[in-house]
């Protein structure tokens, strides 16, 4: 190709993540690590509930139009299952236009005592291309060139693309781990309201990326933390897109609070959820976003030109989970499932010697490493990068794959947060086909010559 030529001149946009070099997860794949039990990615190991699969083969036998296109909304049956067996957490205004709570306001906006409107699945319900297609298109449509976009960190990694991508300028504020690990819950990691209101003070601050439960970080946030960032969105007139994917995995009788339910925000909030998490079934690529008309307009339309469509009978299949779920009592049992799976990986981690936090919500478990002593002469590959080296160290020793928490940072915060590893719980226990907690948690026994005193 000839110096002078325009192809294969990548955009501004995409610059620096095409640069970058070999991403976390293509570093700790099980492909790479082979012969390790994989705590690392996110993803279950085992298949959907049963009342779900055989819908979804009776769904495929049956009927011609699950295989074929859907409407660009989503198919009717799960956004009408989302607005009738979820619109009371939202609780949505009944008159949105009412929903006002003055910017500046000296006492903060508090949950909506009602339970609301009903959702309107034509104009309030958008399905996506899973829950991370939704938050991309979120920011497609409201992003231009320069604004600033807030999140939490530790943060879901694909936040920094989707806002880069548009041009604009990622704003990360550290969440704060506790001063004393051992014994901490995912409540006790704090977010540093200065940091928080000093970005928002920015003429250019257009939105902020708010995910509860937290993941990695496993806190789910309260009703004082979420009606004091409100008040901040209002006071400071900024679009929330609340990422709530672990909306159904919250622990110790925990609940889940919804930004969007409390006052002045209903107008201002695109929340994100996903049937991959709520059912095992993240290879289904089926999320969907809820929110105001005006807001979710603009995702339809975004959407309709990326994929048009999203997958027909997944999505048919989804909409049974949601119909049934509840009743089945599926979500409750589900809870205590993963209550069993963090215990065990817990238990493990106690024998080992290494502290942790206590996740409240999500199934991700983010255990302080720093006193794992690695050999100075440590064969390294040049290509692994330094915080990520402790992580590479437990995959070799220990054979056990687990994510550098340092994958879910800004550069700036990589100093803060190179003693943390992400271990994730979405993994068979104890007694089921599989067994994988129990094996990781053995294999990570390991590292215990390895830890100083």
């Amino acid at each position: 190709m000839a110096k002078s030529s325009k192809i294969g001149i990548v955009t501004d946009r995409i610059h620096d993540e095409y640069t970058r070099g070999p991403d976390v997860w293509s570093t700790f794949n099980p492909a790479v690590f082979p012969d390790c039990v994989n705590l690392g990615q996110g993803f279950m190991n085992w298949a959907p509930p049963a009342f779900i699969r055989e819908s979804l083969q009776e769904l495929s036998d049956k009927r011609v139009d699950v295989h074929h296109y859907s409407h660009p909304k989503g198919r009717p049956r799960l956004r009408k299952a989302i607005a009738d067996h979820l619109s009371e957490q939202y609780r949505k205004p009944r008159d949105p236009s009412q929903d006002l709570v003055a910017g500046g306001s000296s006492s903060l906006p508090k949950q909506r005592k009602d339970v609301g409107a009903q959702l309107d699945p034509e104009t309030e319900v958008q399905i996506t291309s899973g829950a991370n297609g939704a938050i991309y298109c979120a920011t497609t449509a409201f992003l231009e060139p320069g604004d600033e976009v807030i999140f939490i960190s530790p943060h879901f990694d694909q936040y920094q693309c989707e806002v880069t991508f548009m041009g604009a300028k990622p704003v990360p504020i550290a969440l704060l781990p506790p001063k004393e690990v051992r014994g901490s819950k995912g409540s006790d990691w704090k977010l540093d309201w200065e940091k928080i209101e000093e970005a928002m003070k920015s003429p250019k601050c257009k939105a902020i990326i708010f995910n509860t439960p937290h993941n990695p970080v496993g806190k789910v946030y309260d009703d004082e933390e979420i009606s004091r960032l409100a008040s901040l969105c209002i006071k400071y007139d900024l679009l929330c897109i609340a990422d709530e994917v672990y909306d159904i995995l919250t622990f110790d009788s925990k609940p889940h609070l919804r930004i969007a339910s409390y006052e002045g925000m209903w107008n201002r909030t695109i929340t994100i959820s996903s049937a991959g998490k709520a059912f095992a079934a993240t290879g289904w690529r089926i999320g969907w976003a809820v929110g105001p008309p005006h807001l979710i307009k603009p995702v339809l339309v975004v959407s309709t030109r990326i994929s048009f469509s999203t997958n027909s009978i997944a999505a048919e299949a989804a909409a049974v989970g949601v119909e049934e779920a509840a009743q089945r009592g599926f979500y409750q049992s589900q809870i205590q499932e993963y209550e069993a799976r963090r215990g065990q990986l817990c238990s493990a981690l106690d024998t080992l010697g290494l502290p942790y936090t206590l996740p409240e919500g999500a199934y991700f478990i983010m255990v302080d490493a720093s006193a794992i002593q690695i050999p100075e002469d440590y064969p390294f590959p040049e290509d692994v990068q330094k915080h990520y080296r402790t992580a590479y160290f437990v995959a070799k020793e220990a054979k056990v794959v687990c994510i550098p928490a340092t994958a879910f940072v800004s550069e700036e915060h990589v100093p803060m947060f190179e003693k943390w590893l992400r271990l994730s719980f979405c993994k068979d226990e104890e007694g089921r086909e599989g067994g994988e907690l129990e094996k990781g948690g053995k294999q990570l026994q390991a590292l215990k010559k390895y830890i100083k005193a």
